[in-house]
């Protein structure tokens, strides 16, 4: 008789809905509505070795440069608009932050957490201004990620 796990709960998928951004230790500069977590992907590199035709050897290389994608409405708090303003002229002093995304329960107790190291913006889209529509002003911002970390089960 296989054994039966002790705590169902731990088995339940999480909700995507529920996370928190901070950016350079300034949390809720937004209302972020999405955010795609970069990969984390490494090269290989294949070398064939004479004489086999029947097996390639597989070299792990360098991990591969990620990005992370942030959605978020625009509001009257103008601290990411000055970052990407600092980047636009050119004015790369302090312009790395750790990017901090956590996922939340449905208690908002924080579950996973990722700290994106040296994170800067390389590209922002900016919403549509259409006078016809009722909606939020949502942009999109791209950040271009250093180091990874992740943490399980975060105080």
């Amino acid at each position: 008789m296989p054994a039966e796990p002790t705590n169902l709960n731990t088995l339940d998928p999480l909700a995507t809905f529920r996370f928190s951004v901070d950016i350079g230790g300034k949390n809720w500069l937004g209302v972020f509505t999405e955010c795609s977590l970069p990969p984390v992907e490494w090269n290989v590199e294949e070398i064939k070795e004479g004489g086999r035709n029947d097996y390639i050897h597989q070299i792990i290389g360098h991990r591969k440069a990620g990005k992370v994608t942030l959605k978020h409405g625009l509001t009257k708090k103008y601290e990411l608009m000055s970052w990407y303003a600092e980047m636009m002229d050119e004015n790369y002093k302090n312009y790395k932050k750790t990017v901090t995304i956590t996922m939340l329960d449905s208690e908002h107790k924080p579950v996973l957490r990722w700290n994106l190291q040296n994170a800067f913006p390389t590209k922002v889209t900016w919403p549509e201004l259409k006078t016809g529509d009722n909606a939020v002003a949502i942009q999109t911002l791209e950040l271009a990620v250093g180091h990874v970390e992740f943490e399980q089960n975060p105080s």
